[in-house]
């Protein structure tokens, strides 16, 4: 029986996936490199440490190292969610859901602890999880199940009883590796991305999710 819910964050809950992408090209501005949206784009999902080393790879720069930009990114993002992050449509409603449901509900995030912990927060939603995990403490981020896995054991749940909602085609595979359901609701520009077929259930927003979908899972 289905008696969990856990939730990716970024571009889920919290509208952040453009401060991200902000954040990643100016710091890679500092040493040379234009990152455009579309190629930001193809990283997202990623653990942050994994984004700059992708880059790097691909651009060679020289200067900073990869350890001191991925640093400079986490901190710019988390500055720019403190000062301007908004929360997504249905943040409140679908908790609140999950809540009167007495379900379990988790956190797991590609994003690194100390940015996950800044962001939920400054909303005021931090109490709400009973469990939050960053897969940077994992050997492997998404689209690996490991940070899915650890959170569904830390609340005492096996991945079949789980439901996990996800926004991206990395983070969807992740929580299916898993043998999770899987809600996805991604960003209006991505929701002809036929890879989001492998969900169980695609929405345009968290206040689409109701009884009769859950029935169904």
């Amino acid at each position: 029986m289905i008696n969990t819910v856990i939730f990716d964050m970024d571009g889920l809950l919290i509208d952040s996936e453009p401060l991200w992408g902000r954040a990643m090209r100016e710091v890679f501005a500092t040493v040379g490199v234009e990152l455009s949206m579309e190629q930001a784009s193809h990283t997202t999902g990623l653990r942050t440490a994994e984004v700059v080393e992708y880059w790097h790879n691909f651009f060679k720069w020289e200067g900073k190292n990869s350890e001191l930009v991925t640093s400079e990114i986490i901190d710019s993002v988390t500055a720019k969610i403190v000062a301007e992050g908004v929360i997504m449509e249905g943040l409140e409603y679908i908790l609140d859901y999950f809540e009167q449901k007495n379900f379990k509900i988790g956190l797991a995030s590609s994003s690194p602890m100390r940015l996950i912990l800044a962001a939920v927060t400054h909303f005021g939603i931090k109490d709400r999880f009973q469990v939050i995990s960053s897969a940077e403490f994992e050997t492997h981020g998404k689209p690996h199940p490991a940070v899915y896995l650890s959170c569904a054991k830390a609340l005492g749940s096996t991945p079949l009883q789980c439901i996990a909602f996800e926004d991206s085609v990395t983070g969807m595979t992740a929580a299916k590796a898993a043998r999770m359901k899987v809600v996805v609701v991604p960003e209006p520009h991505n929701r002809n991305n036929k890879r989001y077929a492998l969900a169980d259930v695609q929405l345009n927003s968290l206040t689409e999710f109701n009884d009769g979908i859950l029935a169904k899972l």
